[in-house]
């Protein structure tokens, strides 16, 4: 495919120190190719690039300044499309290719299979391409064109020919297109590794040259700047450029370059290049004010500095470009395998979910939910966190309810008259007030209900938080929005079914301490059968002032004496405290007992059972449907593994590269260097 033309793996021939430099100018041709392919072109987006950090030479130059003459001149051909107005509005990368021998030809990257051997053809199909992207309304678009031209005339150099700077919008165009066009100029020259061709016309004053101005901005020592002068033949009688070409006026790191190419009376003459070219050699050679000049001006001679200086960027940038690419290539591979690969079957092949059939599609979907039901049991195991909120649970916030309930309010002697009061209906006690015992127990139990319930409750929340913590630590459930809903919607399902019962029978628990007090317990109550105690004592004569003391009704217990009534209702409620705390303290272990086996048993057990039940009974349609992946994972997944592609393409380029130019410096093949010298016959 486009791809693999445009990233197929360079030989390994042996090849002059020249020949292997100009190949680092083809390694990069490659990878932008290649970046344009696969989608990445520069701009700020999500994803990490690799065009920044080639290096290219980027073509900077009002309109009117002669640029796309520069660049037809240096080609030899002309191939650029002209008129007034913005003409260039796409970016346009030019790769020149020096081939040794046959006819010249030119090709597009979206068109690799056509030759252009027509260069009108090659202007009209800039102009139509130009038109796809942006429309007949004269935007501008960022996205590139790739053009090659292969010829024997041409040095091996690759340009970036950008829009012309303007100050003002034609008719048809947004206000905004001065500055979208200065923006999308100061987005490739304001990058380390852009080497900027500045173009400025010597027939006007040089400190209003837009090329000049802007390139100040970004490369203010000029170190990435080359200066070229157009128009020089053009400038008024009396005048000449030698200040400027000689640094006096702008001074930049390397020397500036005059040339002079065709007017557009030359273009409508039809004048070609070659008369082109040599009535330029002519006019620098003849000029009693550039003759001095003449080895170092013209478009033969920037196309062969433009070529050599590109070939020295690349080779001092190619370790940097290596390590760039290392780093992105381990994050790019990390959210790879974070989104999940497509569904994969037979040796790994990937295949489309529909070409499933329905037993796949339900394996996949059960392999999936084991897995989210594996992590959601490694969270309560402690394996994983979360599960450990459970205990937190039982060991704080159930007794710290109950403690709050605060029974020794509720058994004052002013409830406890009431409550015996009507325990005996119309036939008052006779020895003990044993139906309001049994009231009062049962009142003061009975509001260990709601501790239960919070409890219940508590355990339910933190069961579904870690349902909700399973399904995004599922990394097959990411790609898979549907099945990641409906399994979420299922597993709530079973726990609050789970719930349900866990209530149901934690309450119990209350009710059968209610139904059934321990005898055993009231039995054993104290009989004050202290040292010289009376046991035969009647009941109301045994409660002395030490005996309230000891069981701590009242801080001045003399307070009940003279109301034997008084103190017996104390006595009661200080035993039915007592016998409500002990039936506390068994609630306490017991609840607990009863929640792990209703809820945190089953949800291990049996959460996903009867969802299971339902996959069994769906259609294949049903469970397509579960399989869709959310089309955001898709595109995303689809663009890091172009990018991923693209990265990778480009290591084994450069090393590749590397790996040769190193064989070549230590004469590591001189078997095939005698084969070469002498031909095969002789070997």
């Amino acid at each position: 495919d486009m791809t693999q033309n445009a990233l197929h793996s360079f030989p390994l021939p042996l090849l002059g120190k020249e020949k292997r430099m100009e190949n680092l100018i083809s390694l990069v041709n490659k990878i932008q190719r290649a970046c344009t392919i696969l989608g990445d072109h520069g701009e700020q987006n999500a994803l990490p690039t690799l065009w920044d950090s080639l290096p290219a030479i980027a073509v900077v130059g009002g309109q009117s300044s002669g640029k796309s003459s520069v660049l037809e001149s240096i080609v030899g051909k002309d191939f650029l499309p002209r008129g007034s107005g913005i003409v260039t509005r796409r970016p346009l990368v030019l790769q020149l290719q020096k081939i040794n021998e046959g006819q010249e030809y030119a090709e597009f990257l979206h068109l690799p299979k056509h030759k252009y051997t027509d260069f009108a053809a090659v202007k009209k199909e800039i102009s139509d391409e130009t038109d796809r992207e942006t429309g007949r309304a004269k935007l501008i678009s960022s996205v590139p064109i790739h053009l090659s031209i292969y010829s024997p005339n041409v040095v091996n150099l690759t340009l970036i020919d950008l829009p012309g700077l303007t100050k003002v919008a034609v008719e048809g165009q947004p206000d905004s297109i001065v500055q979208d066009i200065e923006n999308m100029v100061r987005s490739y020259i304001e990058k380390p590794n852009c080497i900027i061709l500045a173009i400025s016309p010597a027939n006007q004053d040089l400190a209003t040259s837009d090329a000049i101005k802007i390139s100040r901005e970004v490369d203010p020592k000029g170190e990435r700047t080359l200066g070229v002068l157009t128009k020089i033949d053009l400038m008024d009688k009396g005048t000449d450029a030698v200040d400027i070409l000689e640094g006096r006026s702008y001074r930049l790191q390397f020397p500036w370059i005059g040339v002079v190419s065709r007017s557009q009376a030359d273009i409508n003459k039809s004048i070609d290049m070659i008369a082109a070219r040599r009535r330029e050699r002519e006019f620098f050679a003849n000029s009693p004010e550039y003759k001095h000049l003449a080895n170092r001006m013209g478009s033969e001679h920037l196309g062969k500095v433009l070529s050599k200086h590109l070939q020295t960027v690349i080779k001092s940038k190619i370790p940097g470009i290596q390590s760039l690419i290392s780093k992105p290539m381990a994050e790019l591979e990390a959210e790879l395998s974070h989104l999940g690969k497509p569904i994969a079957v037979d040796a790994g092949s990937l295949v489309i979910i529909h070409s499933l059939d329905m037993q796949g599609k339900l394996y996949t979907i059960l392999e999936i939910c084991r897995a989210f039901d594996q992590i959601y049991k490694e969270h309560l195991d402690g394996a994983r966190s979360g599960g450990d909120k459970i205990y937190d649970v039982f060991d704080n916030q159930l007794p710290a309810a109950l403690q709050r309930l605060h029974f020794d309010k509720h058994l004052t002697a002013e409830n406890i008259r009431k409550l015996v009061a009507k325990a005996d209906g119309y036939q008052p006690h006779l020895m003990a007030p044993e139906q309001g015992y049994r009231r009062l127990i049962e009142s003061a139990l009975l509001t260990t209900k709601g501790p239960a319930e919070a409890a219940v409750d508590a355990v339910h929340a933190i069961l579904k938080q870690l349902v909700h913590k399973a399904i995004s630590e599922t990394s097959e459930l990411r790609q898979y929005p549907t099945l990641r809903v409906e399994l979420s919607n299922a597993a709530n399902d079973s726990l609050e079914r789970m719930r349900a019962e866990s209530k149901k029978a934690t309450l119990k628990l209350v009710d059968m301490e209610c139904g059934y007090v321990t005898v055993e317990f009231f039995r054993r109550l104290p009989q004050d059968i202290e040292k010289g105690g009376n046991p035969t004592l009647s009941i109301l004569d045994r409660y002395t002032e030490s005996y309230l003391r000891r069981v701590g009704l009242d801080k001045n217990p003399k307070s009940y004496i003279g109301d034997k009534l008084t103190l017996i209702m104390g006595w009661t409620g200080t035993n039915v405290l007592s016998y409500v705390n002990m039936v506390c303290a068994t609630l306490r272990n017991s609840i607990p007992k009863s929640i792990v086996y209703c809820q945190v048993r089953e949800a291990k057990r049996a959460m996903l059972d009867h969802y299971f039940a339902q996959l069994g009974k769906m259609e294949p349609n049903q469970l397509s449907k579960l399989l869709e992946e959310d089309p955001k994972v898709m595109e995303r997944r689809s663009a890091i593994a172009r990018r991923l592609e693209l990265y990778r393409s480009a290591q084994a380029e450069i090393d590749g590269v590397a790996w040769s130019q190193s064989m070549q410096e230590n004469n590591a093949y001189p078997l095939l260097s005698i084969y070469r010298e002498f031909g095969e016959k002789s070997i």
